[in-house]
């Protein structure tokens, strides 16, 4: 059972390390049992969180990773490589920010370069930031959550198609429950996972006759940086207490579910959205 939540804020993007309580990322928690060896594995956003957490259990079961990180994430992505490699896997992190076609150009020659091929994508990095007024929303943060999210994912899967496709490989996107219960104060946020939830079931239309499945994990409140570094410290006082199961999740409890649509269990799973949301609906 994960301890509440006391009142903190972070200095955006925020570091794992001054968390409290620490989150899991499965570092000790999760025991692998070979479902994903041999995988060659691109994740976005893997210095932190979600990000971090599918690194790790995807390491503990067999997987080859290329993790991203945005240049302020440096210390955090160096953390996330080590807990890869304690559990006998193998990943390099590349600095990069997704809001250009150009970053996400380079970022998917540099992992064709470093595993060979691609055999999963998971497309996890977001931003969000914050605020209580409609009119707070400044113009440059709507562009910036729409392209971090939502354009660098779909020109991730259109840069990588092909690989994918040589493979007979994987999406995995990141979501999250606020495109099903958005929240006032998450507004270009939760509007950008709505978008996503629509492009990962046209894509699975797109690219099943490929091979390739598509899926997203709908997380609910989820214990990472990004939740300090970009709310209020009353918002984050207790945050995810009011789920039905009463507590926040940890990030490994989001990770099980990648692993799940990652590998070969999931052979007959496309064009879906898993809820990870401690009984918050996805529907």
């Amino acid at each position: 059972m994960t301890a509440e939540i006391p009142a903190q804020t972070q200095e955006w993007p925020g570091r794992t390390d001054a968390l409290d309580p620490r989150p899991d990322h499965g570092e000790e928690s999760w025991t692998g049992r070979d479902r994903l060896v041999g995988k060659r594995v691109l994740v976005t956003g893997g210095d932190s969180g979600i990000g971090r957490a599918v690194a790790v259990t995807f390491a503990h079961e067999g997987a080859a990773l290329v993790v991203t990180h945005l240049p302020e994430e440096a210390e955090d992505a160096r953390e996330t490589v080590a807990a890869v490699e304690a559990a006998g896997g193998r990943a390099v992190a590349v600095e990069a920010d997704l809001r250009t076609h150009d970053a996400v150009r380079q970022v998917a020659d540099r992992a064709r370069a470093e595993l060979g091929g691609l055999d999963v994508l998971v497309s996890n990095a977001a931003y969000q930031m914050t605020h209580d007024r409609l009119e707070d929303f400044p113009p440059e943060q709507v562009e910036r959550t729409f392209a971090t999210n939502v354009f660098a994912t779909f020109w991730l899967v259109r840069e990588l198609a092909t690989e994918l496709e040589q493979a007979g490989g994987s999406v995995v996107v990141t979501t999250s429950v606020q495109a099903y219960q958005p929240a006032d104060h998450l507004l270009d946020y939760a509007a950008s996972k709505a978008a996503l939830t629509n492009l990962v079931v046209n894509l699975a239309q797109e690219l099943g006759p490929r091979g390739v499945r598509v899926n997203a994990v709908a997380p609910g409140p989820v214990w990472t940086p990004l939740i300090p570094a970009t709310m209020a410290a009353d918002k984050v006082e207790g945050f995810g207490s009011t789920t039905p199961l009463g507590r926040v999740g940890q990030p490994v409890e989001i990770a099980a579910a990648f692993v799940f649509l990652a590998s070969d269990e999931a052979s007959y799973v496309s064009g879906t959205v898993l809820g990870v949301t401690g009984g918050k609906p996805v529907f």
